[in-house]
């Protein structure tokens, strides 16, 4: 992926994960239909994951000002990306979002957001999916029938440092509060650099 254009945000991590993120939504995702992706970040996901996904309208989104801008700019040659939408997952009934998407990813959100973040991110796909839709969410978790891979506890105590509020989450805790909502995990995805992508939908 190129940096060039001058509102281009580059994110390593994000260059490596996007070509097995997308793999993953290869094998997982119908043909074609309507995708969010909360926190889209760089917009390296998005460009890359659309790109080998014609057949989806990928609806990019963010809370910030000069990520919406890196979004636009890594996207603008993406005829199936929508302009990026200013969305905070906090914000009531998540205005603007269609009410049937397909469905929604969620990369690298829930280990670097207030916890409250999960609860909402669950309830705006029990909300906004449409029946047999799903949500996927891509991260490090801690797992209690899995050890903790040093890095992740590496990375987890750097989180921690840098905002109290922030940290890995116990993949067990995620699913009480997907539970909550009437979505329930349905597969489990081991990537690399000790990632999961999670498949969850209505129970």
């Amino acid at each position: 992926m190129s940096s060039a254009l001058p509102d281009r945000l580059h994110s390593p991590a994000a260059e490596r994960n996007a070509p097995p993120i997308l793999a993953a939504l290869q094998q997982h995702l119908p043909p074609q239909g309507l995708l969010l992706e909360i926190a889209s970040g760089s917009g390296q996901h998005a460009a890359h994951c659309s790109a080998g996904l014609p057949g989806w309208q990928w609806q990019p989104s963010d809370r910030d000002d000069a990520l919406l801008a890196s979004i636009a700019a890594w996207c603008a040659d993406r005829p199936n990306v929508s302009p990026p939408l200013r969305l905070d997952v906090l914000a009531p009934g998540w205005p603007g979002v269609p009410t049937k998407l397909d469905a929604i990813f969620c990369a690298n959100m829930i280990h670097i957001a207030p916890w409250p973040c999960t609860a909402a991110l669950m309830q705006g796909a029990a909300r906004h999916l449409a029946p047999g839709g799903q949500l996927f969410t891509y991260g490090p978790y801690l797992e209690d029938d899995h050890p903790t891979a040093p890095s992740n506890l590496a990375f987890d105590e750097d989180l921690k440092a840098r905002n109290p509020a922030w940290g890995l989450r116990r993949l067990a805790d995620v699913a009480r509060e997907a539970a909550a909502v009437g979505l329930v995990l349905r597969e489990r995805v081991q990537m690399p650099a000790n990632n999961l992508l999670l498949v969850w939908g209505r129970g």
